[in-house]
């Protein structure tokens, strides 16, 4: 690092848990971010700001004006653009030394595997489940972490799945697929209050960081967060022995 790029990340390196280290590692670190609304707005800033190398923001989606009482990566000159470009610009504005590329076709099937076995972490920022299951299962193939979050009106939950863990479940022992009967339950929909997708989400960027620099312990379970009542819960998740996924 210079001198300028010390003075920039110096409130984290200063910091035991991540010192020089970690935040070198975060500079060598690539994150993918598979979606760019809600969810992926604060968590693609977030990691450009505190200095991951290397960040992937996918999505197919364009920027609506629905979208922007929450999606604080984008404007209203965005509206139109797709939301991945307008995420990146937003990440370089904040910080130009990141490099950031956009994906702006649906990433699945062969392309998601591909792009998951080049990232150090991957982020979930979806708000349906069959993206959800095949970001999870291309993690898993790939053995790559994943920091899954999720935000509906006045709830939120996130939960991280280390395929490097043997102990770890994945995102199908939680959610069994065939289980999943709420596929419709998305902010279009139902709604969202605002700020509950930061909140997620700046606890996704969070785990990111953790797991990319070295800091502290990785998340375990699942955490709701009840917005109406100020209130967290904490769930022990254990793996599934005949998850398809882990056991497949």
């Amino acid at each position: 690092m210079n001198d300028e790029a010390l003075l920039r990340y110096s409130r984290q390196i200063m910091l035991d848990a991540i010192d020089i280290e970690g935040q070198e590692r975060m500079l060598a670190g690539h994150a993918l971010v598979v979606g760019a609304g809600g969810l992926g707005s604060p968590v693609a800033m977030y990691l450009a700001a505190a200095g991951m190398g290397r960040l992937t923001l996918a999505d197919d989606d364009a920027v609506e004006l629905s979208n922007l009482q929450r999606q604080i990566a984008h404007g209203m000159a965005d509206i139109g653009r797709p939301k991945a470009e307008s995420a990146r610009d937003a990440g370089l504005a904040l910080n130009p030394d990141c490099e950031i590329s956009a994906l702006t076709s649906r990433l699945d099937g062969e392309a998601l595997r591909a792009a998951v076995a080049q990232a150090d972490v991957v982020l979930d920022c979806t708000d349906r489940f069959s993206s959800r299951y095949a970001v999870n299962e291309a993690c898993r193939h790939a053995g790559v972490p994943l920091v899954s979050g999720a935000a509906i009106r006045f709830s939120g939950q996130l939960a991280v799945f280390d395929p490097r863990d043997p102990q770890s479940p994945c995102y199908a022992c939680l959610y069994p697929p065939g289980e999943g009967g709420d596929e419709e339950l998305r902010c279009a929909e139902n709604g969202v209050v605002a700020p509950l997708v930061g909140l997620i989400g700046c606890f996704q960027a969070l785990e990111a960081i953790k797991l990319v620099s070295g800091a502290g312990s990785v998340h375990r379970g699942l955490s709701t967060f009840d917005g109406l009542t100020g209130q967290w819960r904490h769930f022990k998740v254990p793996r599934d022995s005949e998850c398809p996924v882990c056991h497949g």
